[in-house]
């Protein structure tokens, strides 16, 4: 619904968002000061730097080697307008379970407006609607803050100001927290905030006390109507964001389909009107889902994923032929629908100063998006680390769907790699009642050489304590091991190896 006007209004904010797309993308990179920059040169302008930058005295607007020449660690990366689109809708969809009406801002990506009017049947409490908002996007690593509220203004300055959540049960409260927002949380230009701050102006509420024709003539038009949404002279309805309009195929069948060829003849046939519909609304595939029902009355359903975004409609045709030969169907199909999920694209700008990387990485996409189709979702990981206290809990392993470049260091003494087990092997089957009794048997025998040890890993004490005691040993061999002992259950385990 376009237009509407709400009782109540919620304001979602992710602060500095291609940042934090960034690091989602280089999570390695959370302990070094990082920047988005607009191109990966010496030449290119940082524009969002996170704390750890800013205390080097990094800023937006510096030219990229200024800010190296400040951190010699410094980490920088691009988020392109399309990756900033495309996660913008996917947060837009996400947020369409808490509520149908969503307007993402136009001008600052990462902040959305949310109707929260009508959701009492659904969540008796606002608080507790917003509460499971911030912890939906919490989980999904993205800092953010919520405030529910009266007003578009109000609720935007709010959860610029603040971190959680935030509700007002009173257009009185809202206006009371709004005039108490510093202006520097609204991102103003510096050269007006560092005026203001000479004028003893440093809050919405002292800002609003200028006159009116005073703030017009001397900032301009854009600072008045800054100083007009504070006063609440300016109402706009929120513009919602329609949600997408399904685009599929349904086909029915006559008689019970076996064959798999005329069934991809078939796919094949109602995709392509499908990609000219999207090829109009400057679309691509995505994802696309193919549901059948058989005549025994079951159903199934298979999801295909392209490597990246396209309209090349042999590409899909050859990954749902590699999805369906790899899978049984369970009888003859009487009905097939195809639905079809899309990204908007934009045309690629050529950079002059862009170098060709002998790598062909859209070639390797195809290649795993080829063993995805024929094997599952599954088949093409890679892993991500994580907090926890045990060393097989420190990472888990997700699907992969896009490719990265490596970006190696250039390092003095090459490291040792430590492959480890996601399970621990046990190596001992006796209970020694003290662990250096086994240790000392394993030297004796001339299993191993002298171990270098222990490294102490306990915690877990909120749910089940664990202790282990590792060590680094050497076998006659050769082969360096990593092994532990557990107190608890008092076994001797071989967790890894050093190459």
């Amino acid at each position: 619904m376009r237009g509407c006007a709400v009782d109540r209004m919620a304001c979602v904010n992710l602060p500095e968002f291609p940042l934090q797309l960034l690091l989602q993308r280089c999570p390695e990179w959370r302990r070094f000061p990082t920047a988005v920059v607009d191109r990966d040169k010496a030449q290119g302008t940082v524009l969002w730097a996170d704390r750890k930058a800013r205390r080097r005295r990094i800023l937006p607007g510096m030219r990229y080697a200024a800010a190296l020449s400040l951190a010699s660690d410094l980490r920088a990366g691009t988020v392109s307008n399309s990756q900033l689109s495309q996660s913008v809708e996917e947060l837009i969809e996400r947020l369409r379970f808490y509520t149908s009406d969503i307007e993402p801002s136009k001008n600052e990506p990462g902040v959305f407006w949310l109707d929260a009017s009508g959701l009492s049947l659904l969540f008796p409490s606002l608080k507790k609607w917003a509460g499971l908002i911030h912890g939906d996007l919490s989980r999904e690593c993205f800092q953010c803050s919520v405030a529910v509220g009266f007003t578009r203004f109000g609720t935007y300055a709010v959860a610029k100001s603040r971190s959680g959540v935030t509700t007002f049960e009173s257009p009185s409260d809202e206006r009371e927290s709004t005039g108490r927002v510093p202006i520097v949380e609204l991102g103003i230009d510096p050269k007006l905030r560092d005026i203001l701050t000479r004028l003893g102006v440093d809050t919405l509420g002292s800002f609003i006390q200028l006159p009116s024709n005073g703030v017009r003539k001397r900032f301009g038009p854009e600072v008045h109507r800054l100083y007009k949404l504070a006063k609440g002279e300016l109402w706009s309805p929120l513009d919602a964001t329609p949600p997408p309009e399904p685009i599929e195929a349904h086909v029915d069948y006559d008689h019970p389909e076996f064959d798999l060829e005329r069934l991809v003849t078939v796919i094949e046939s109602q995709l392509s009107p499908l990609l000219d519909t999207l090829q109009q609304k400057n679309e691509a595939l995505s994802t696309l889902t193919l549901r059948f029902v058989f005549d025994n009355g079951e159903k199934g359903e298979e999801t295909l994923q392209a490597a990246d975004p396209t309209l090349d409609l042999p590409q899909i045709v050859d990954l749902t032929r590699l999805r369906l030969e790899s899978t049984t169907l369970a009888a003859g199909v009487t009905e097939m629908t195809i639905v079809v999920q899309s990204v908007t694209v934009t045309s690629k700008q050529g950079d002059l100063f862009t170098e060709k990387s002998p790598r062909d990485l859209p070639a390797a996409g195809r290649a795993f998006a080829r063993l995805r189709a024929e094997f599952g979702e599954d088949a093409v990981v890679t892993a991500r680390l994580r907090d926890a206290h045990l060393p097989e809990a420190r990472f888990v392993w997700e699907p992969m769907h896009t490719m990265k470049l490596p970006r190696p260091r250039d390092v003095r003494l090459p490291p040792l790699i430590r492959r480890i087990f996601q399970k621990p092997r046990l190596v001992s089957h006796g209970r020694p009642r003290a662990p250096d009794e086994q240790l000392n048997s394993f030297i004796d025998d001339g299993l191993i050489s002298e171990p270098i040890g222990p490294y102490i890993v306990s915690g877990g004490w909120w749910v089940k304590e664990v202790r282990r005691d590792y060590y680094y040993v050497q076998t006659r061999h050769g082969r360096s091991l990593w092994i532990y002992y557990d107190r608890r259950r008092k076994r001797w385990f071989l967790h890894g190896a050093v190459e």
